[in-house]
């Protein structure tokens, strides 16, 4: 079995992107952040539960020590993040552990164990994959390659 031993991201879904940077940045300290408009052409190959469908957020990363902290603005269009916003609310979404090598490895051995892949897409040369390991780990989990988003749309502060 192949090992992950760093958590890469933590991830909340919120209703309003901005706001909420704003309040973390000025409650914890925490930025800057990158902000990323996440639609076409930026945001492809996004299939939902098996199906191709669009849709479109805009995030929010700032840099924990070597961890990500994300924050999420679903905007047009079905999405897991949405799902969630209307069933829990606003809060803690997924962790990631992002991987050099292996992504396809990872999937299938997560499929072979009958867990459903929830959402997945392409953001620039990042590849994302969340699978639904809520009845197994108790968490929505989140793999992807270990690649950098392009240049982002905006910063704040």
């Amino acid at each position: 079995m192949d090992e992950v031993k760093k958590l890469s991201q933590v991830g909340i879904v919120v209703r309003d992107m901005h706001k909420t940077i704003e309040l973390y940045h000025k409650t914890l300290g925490w930025g800057p952040w990158s902000i990323y408009v996440c639609k076409p052409p930026r945001h492809t190959d996004t299939i939902l539960r098996g199906k191709r469908v669009n849709y479109t957020m805009q995030l929010a990363e700032t840099r924990l020590g070597s961890m990500l902290f994300e924050i999420i603005e679903p905007l047009e269009g079905p999405s897991i993040y949405k799902e969630f916003l209307e069933e829990k609310g606003e809060g803690l979404h997924h962790i990631a552990c992002f991987k050099t090598r292996g992504l396809n490895d990872t999937v299938a051995r997560f499929e072979q164990m009958g867990v459903e892949i929830l959402m997945s897409g392409k953001i620039d040369s990042v590849r994302y994959c969340y699978m639904n390991t809520e009845p197994l780990l108790k968490i929505i989990y989140e793999t992807g390659n270990d690649a950098e988003l392009a240049q982002p749309d905006s910063t704040y502060p």
